[in-house]
């Protein structure tokens, strides 16, 4: 994926209802100026998705699913698959530290669910990133690293050109810490060397990453600046429309050209 654009995603979690969400996005929609060097995305909750795929003008929004099972169909109760997300949605979360932690799916399910991605035409959103407990412990390089394998395992050097990568560091998310733009950047430089050693450095200069982890409309324009970060992933300054217009607005005057 050429790195031309930054990406803005909005993470939704699990807030708002279905009448609250479509009033979001009507707000939204007529505070968001189009630009051509910025993408933005909803990700709001899979209840949600049908409806507001129909009401989105997609050259203005586009969707992406905060998870999916990485079967496409079969017994499998309360789960939805990333075949019946496709159409609707363009992008998808894979490996969020939510679903590491919270709900302990392992490399093993993430390397599963970008691999449905993939094959049902989702552009998966890998997330990694460290622990206050593994920062501590100087091992965040080390963590990306094996996160990154365990992410990418199978995954082609075609496959790749389709795949975002979103550094977050755990301590940080939902938190008010913010990680220092040196420590993002380091971050970000050793995931790019990764996946030169992995797919060569022409994939290594394409990759988009994002950067996610309190990101508030104050904060964003320092990430945006760093030559290696491509975007943001922000949780809960999404919710609010006007923080996040300032955001996207930060994201159209940052870093276009830096590929």
């Amino acid at each position: 994926m050429a790195r031309d654009k930054t990406l803005i995603i909005g993470n939704w979690k699990m807030n708002l209802d279905m009448g609250e969400a479509s009033l979001y996005v009507h707000q939204l929609a007529r505070l968001v100026k189009t630009h051509r060097d910025v993408d933005v995305v909803l990700a709001p909750s899979a209840l949600f998705l049908q409806s507001l795929s129909l009401q989105v003008n997609r050259r203005q929004f586009k969707l992406a699913a905060q998870n999916f099972y990485w079967r496409d169909m079969g017994p499998y109760t309360g789960e939805v698959s990333a075949t019946q997300l496709r159409g609707i949605v363009e992008y998808g979360l894979v490996g969020h530290s939510e679903r590491r932690h919270v709900f302990h799916e392992s490399d093993k399910d993430t390397r599963a669910k970008v691999q449905a991605a993939i094959r049902n035409r989702i552009r998966p959103v890998l997330c990694i990133g460290e622990t206050a407990a593994e920062k501590a412990a100087d091992e965040t390089l080390d963590v990306l690293h094996d996160q990154l394998i365990g992410g990418l395992a199978n995954v082609t050097s075609e496959d790749l050109q389709h795949i975002v990568i979103a550094y977050e560091p755990v301590w940080a998310i939902g938190t008010g810490q913010n990680a220092m733009p040196g420590d993002v950047t380091k971050a970000a430089r050793a995931i790019r060397s990764q996946i030169k050693h992995l797919y060569g450095p022409k994939a290594s200069e394409e990759i988009q990453i994002l950067y996610g982890g309190s990101v508030k409309a104050e904060s964003a324009a320092d990430y945006l600046e760093l030559p290696d970060i491509d975007g943001l992933l922000v949780g809960g300054a999404s919710l609010d429309a006007h923080a996040f217009n300032d955001i996207i607005k930060k994201a159209h005057k940052g870093p276009v050209g830096k590929a």
